[in-house]
């Protein structure tokens, strides 16, 4: 599941009940001409907009007049969230998309204090297992009370359900049961990162995210804001990379990492054919000085 995060070093989540479509910010009760003005406005800065709601049923009934909205940053030493209720998300089109994609919130909201963000992919139109495992897992979250719960309209990674994100730090994990999450949850209240069953730092590509993981793995660093991806270089042939990892207390290892095809075939959805999917794993780490 290594280095399969969705790629975005912020995030924007806009409350919205009721169903969800398939694209769900053009296919739910959010205005679908907000949704597309929200999703261009995102393009290419390093945003990622989402749409959450409580757990539990999700009648097709009338919007509550206030839309609780998060704008989360994820790099490491940097990590915030921040937060909001509106009564017209399309206000939201008016942020500078550029900035916030660099950590600049530019006063939006407030800033929240709290337990971490549990964020669980349940979009059954998207992919069902999502909603047929997701929703029980974030059910259970919600009722131990162990985070802020939310259900989300989409992490990737289908065929790793229930996946669930983890605010400010954006740690994603993959098939994810109760035990699993708790403990993630636990150790992002210390600021820490749990590597069973993650998928990567969703601040990095997914290079980045393939060597983050592998030298928390080899150097057992567990602190979030211990390592930093300093620089990604691409071989030739676009299929290995050359990525510096660096620690805060100086340290550094040069990481290789390759993509190859997933074998043996395997379903990339949860109705889907089989397919090969990339993989992207660490193949070598040195040690610089």
């Amino acid at each position: 599941m290594g280095a399969t995060a969705a790629t975005a070093r912020t995030w924007l989540l806009i409350e919205q009940p009721g169903p969800w479509g398939r694209k769900a910010l053009t296919g739910s009760r959010l205005d679908p001409a907000v949704g597309r003005a929200l999703d261009r406005a995102a393009d290419g800065t390093g945003v990622r907009v989402a749409l959450i709601r409580r757990p539990g049923r999700h009648a097709d009934l009338p919007t509550a007049a206030g839309h609780r909205v998060y704008l989360a940053h994820t790099a490491p030493g940097d990590s915030w969230v921040r937060t909001d209720t509106l009564a017209d998300p399309a206000e939201l089109a008016e942020l500078d998309f550029a900035a916030l994609g660099t950590g600049s919130h530019g006063g939006f909201g407030t800033a929240r204090v709290g337990p971490p963000l549990a964020l669980v992919c349940t979009n059954g139109r998207r992919d069902r297992c999502c909603a047929v495992r997701g929703r029980p897992l974030a059910a259970e979250l919600a009722a131990g009370g162990h985070a802020d719960v939310w259900e989300v309209t989409h992490l990737g990674g289908h065929r790793f359900s229930p996946t669930m994100l983890v605010l400010p730090y954006g740690y994603a994990y993959g098939r994810v049961d109760g035990r699993l999450a708790k403990d993630v949850l636990e150790a992002a209240r210390g600021g820490r990162v749990v590597l069973e069953g993650c998928r990567g730092r969703s601040a990095w590509d997914r290079p980045g995210q393939a060597a983050d993981l592998a030298v928390r793995a080899l150097a057992g660093v567990d602190g979030e804001g211990a390592l930093t991806v300093r620089r990604t270089v691409a071989g030739p042939g676009g299929d290995t990379w050359s990525v510096l990892v660096a620690h805060t207390d100086a340290r550094a290892w040069e990481v290789a990492v390759t993509r190859s095809a997933a074998r043996p075939p395997r379903p990339e959805s949860c109705d889907g054919p089989l397919g090969t999917p990339a993989c992207l794993a660490a193949t070598g780490i040195t040690a610089v000085t």
